[in-house]
């Protein structure tokens, strides 16, 4: 009887509290009304929002400076001539606009592999998939630099004026520096965002663009350095990035994810490339599908080089 009384007990002092928690829970379940449920909902919205702007907002804010620069240059290159300004449109929106495309999808597979590595805290392979990546995008700038050299009787080919096709190659031909730094951009901007890093590449961004706005001012009207030297403001402003996000990864601000140059960086480099040039044709396939206006923008421009009067259409289309 007493074995029994024990368990009896044993079973109620089990039994009790189960039953005083999920009667509290079905009070308190009875106590909130549908204006507090509602509440709550708003409130979960307003904290997940803010999550995600804390790292879309910065994201958004680095594109639009990046793309500004393109857009400075050319208002620049507009005061110093109609054949210019259609020269500088060619290059930046055909030229640069094809490159662009190409490594920024390579560049994207450090999306997955940051983030999964990120996720697993395994923080090492961090640098190493951003080392891998800057070779891996480096050969391939090597491999499309026809692109940059041969732009003259590529668009002259196309049908482009022999003015226009010529001043555009000399366009090209000083971009060169610029075509570089996105092999290195690219890869490091993927390895901040992983670690929700964003408001660095933002601060970035924004001093380039205001240092890119006062050179460009001083190299048209100050100095009166033409065109080319409008175009090597933009080459020093798109390093200016690339030498302000490596600085601080290296100076200690990611202390987790890069420990220095390594060795293994040449590890397993093939296997790298055939994820990257995959990524690269999704990127390129996708925007194909969902953003054929960017495609027929760099197609009408070629096109419009077949008219008439073809340095200002080609001016009026860009603008």
């Amino acid at each position: 009887m007493a074995a029994n009384g024990h368990s009896v007990r044993v079973e109620e002092s089990t039994l009790v509290p189960l039953l005083d928690h999920s009667s509290s829970n079905v009070d308190l379940g009875a106590k909130l009304p549908d204006q507090e449920l509602d509440l709550s909902f708003r409130q979960r919205y307003l904290i997940e929002s803010k999550k995600l702007w804390h790292i879309v907002g910065p994201a958004i804010f680095s594109r639009i400076a990046s793309y500004s620069m393109f857009v400075i240059t050319q208002a620049f290159a507009g005061h110093l001539g109609d054949l210019e300004l259609a020269a500088i449109s060619i290059a930046t929106s055909v030229i640069v606009g094809f490159d662009f495309g190409l490594l920024l999808g390579m560049a994207s597979a450090l999306e997955t592999l940051c983030g999964q590595a990120y996720g697993a805290k395994n923080y090492q392979m961090l640098g190493v998939y951003l080392q891998r990546s800057w070779i891996v995008l480096f050969i391939c700038c090597i491999l499309s630099l026809p692109l940059y050299i041969f732009a003259s009787p590529v668009l002259k080919l196309l049908g482009q004026p022999a003015d226009i096709a010529e001043l555009s190659g000399v366009v090209a031909m000083s971009l060169i520096p610029l075509h570089f730094s996105l092999c290195f951009q690219f890869p490091i901007q993927r390895f901040l965002q992983s670690q929700l890093k964003t408001y660095v590449i933002a601060w970035v961004s924004m001093t380039a663009l205001v240092v890119h706005s006062a050179i460009s001012w001083l190299v048209v009207y100050r100095f009166q350095l033409g065109l080319v030297g409008t175009v090597v403001t933009l080459n020093i402003s798109w390093w200016l990035i690339v030498i302000g996000l490596f600085s601080y990864t290296v100076c200690g601000g990611c202390p987790e994810t890069w420990n220095g140059f390594s060795m293994e960086a040449f590890q397993g480099l093939w296997g790298f490339v055939k994820l990257s040039a995959a990524s690269g044709v999704m990127l390129w396939y996708s925007s194909s599908l969902s953003n054929l206006e960017n495609w027929y923008y760099r197609i009408l421009i070629v096109m419009t080089g077949n008219l008439e009067n073809a340095k200002i259409a080609v001016d009026a289309l860009s603008i």
